[in-house]
């Protein structure tokens, strides 16, 4: 199997040979072997593991994404974030942390423009109501 990993800013994995591959989304791991039907899921902050034509296994940390197995010999993952490394503690405890964390403040983020927009939109509107209005120019 080929098995691609992109960002999109580039190409982490481009690989020949795969015989086998464990990935993450939300309902568990799973595996992908030669041959396995179309597939598309939703990746969680995790490690992909796969074994290469020559028996080596490797790994890529990913950032979430999107996993597609197409005509049973191609895998692509496609993630905002990948490390590829040879040590699974290394990339399991260090750069799979630094991912969660970075997407724990991404929500935190989002929450708190959401509130500024609302705050902004609250006001707005108690602008616009006539009994907000001061003196005759209406502001």
């Amino acid at each position: 199997m080929r098995l691609r990993i992109v960002t999109p800013l580039e190409i982490v994995v481009d690989e020949q040979g795969v015989t086998s591959l464990r990935a993450e989304d939300a309902s568990g791991g799973f595996g992908i072997l030669p041959r396995h039907a179309d597939f598309l899921t939703r990746l969680t902050v995790s490690v992909v593991s796969w074994i290469g034509g020559d028996g080596a296994e490797r790994h890529c940390a990913v950032r979430g994404g999107v996993l597609t197995v197409s005509g049973g010999r191609e895998i692509a993952v496609a993630t905002r974030k990948a490390v590829p490394g040879d040590d699974l503690a290394t990339l399991d405890q260090t750069v799979i942390e630094r991912f969660r964390s970075e997407t724990d403040e991404e929500r935190r983020a989002r929450a708190d423009s959401a509130r500024l927009h609302l705050t902004a939109i609250r006001q707005i509107m108690r602008r616009l109501r006539p009994e907000g209005r001061d003196g005759p120019t209406g502001w």
